[in-house]
């Protein structure tokens, strides 16, 4: 019986140590960032040994990191393409990509307010704040305030200041 509680134990230990090391402290699962470069290779899995499944080509393109594992992180693109990059590749600017249908960006955070852009789907810009159910952004030197559910890159409930 002690035998087996020593070994429990060790089981729990090493499933542990495996857990804390894909999880780095202080960091958020899951998180934005953006692509660091305009050429990223999207792996199987977390090392330059695996295969390159594809290849992300739009620097500042935001994604989603869902897992760490050592100098590596599990990405999600906005079109659900899964993969490992290094963590060099990414950068913690905050990105935002226009999704759907053609946008309207507003002087202000309110449907009511002037219209001073449009935005095509697949637009990436810069997000610069959100507030409730709106977040102001920034393309191509025109700055706008869109509703947080036209953009990918930034979680409902998430608040930018």
């Amino acid at each position: 019986m002690r035998l087996m509680r020593m070994l429990l134990a060790i089981l729990v230990l090493s499933a542990s140590c495996a857990l804390a090391a894909e999880n780095e402290p202080g960091q958020q699962l899951p998180r934005f960032v953006s692509l660091r470069s305009g050429q990223v290779n999207l792996r199987v899995g977390p090392g330059e040994s695996y295969p390159i499944e594809w290849v992300l080509t739009r620097k500042d393109m935001p994604v989603e990191v869902i897992r760490h594992f050592e100098n590596w992180r599990m990405i999600r693109d906005w079109q659900g393409a899964e993969g490992w990059v290094h963590e060099r590749m990414i950068t913690g600017k905050r990105a935002v990509i226009v999704k759907g249908a053609i946008r309207a960006l507003h002087r202000d955070p309110d449907p009511a307010s002037h219209i001073v852009a449009r935005a095509e789907p697949g637009v990436l810009a810069r997000l610069l704040e959100c507030r409730a159910s709106w977040c102001r952004i920034e393309a191509s030197d025109i700055t706008g305030w869109v509703q947080r559910s036209e953009v990918w890159g930034v979680y409902p409930d998430e608040v930018l200041q």
